[in-house]
């Protein structure tokens, strides 16, 4: 089935979701940093907007106890009656006017 939500409202929610839990765990971002090699400003910009490097995110997850959540991430089958992402990415493509 596909999702509702969006890719930027899900990147705020995964943001959201890692600063409790370094708040939670009494880490500071300079701790998180230091302690995971990951630079202070990713831990901000990360804090801040939500960008960060994935290999960086995967990094803040282990020492935040939840890089096992990345292990069921694309691993659901895609049955015949749902729609694939080829098929939503060439039904959203629009001819410019003039080009054929």
């Amino acid at each position: 089935m596909l999702s509702i939500i969006t890719p930027k409202k899900q990147l705020l929610n995964i943001r959201d979701r890692f600063k409790q839990r370094r708040l939670s765990l009494g880490y500071t971002q300079q701790t998180l940093a230091k302690m995971t090699g990951v630079s202070l400003g990713s831990v901000k910009r990360f804090e801040s907007s939500g960008e960060i490097s994935f290999k960086s995110l995967l990094k803040l997850s282990l020492l935040l106890e939840c890089l096992d959540d990345f292990s069921s991430v694309a691993s659901k089958k895609i049955t015949s009656g749902e729609v694939s992402i080829e098929a939503l990415q060439k039904a959203s493509v629009k001819r410019k006017r003039g080009v054929k």
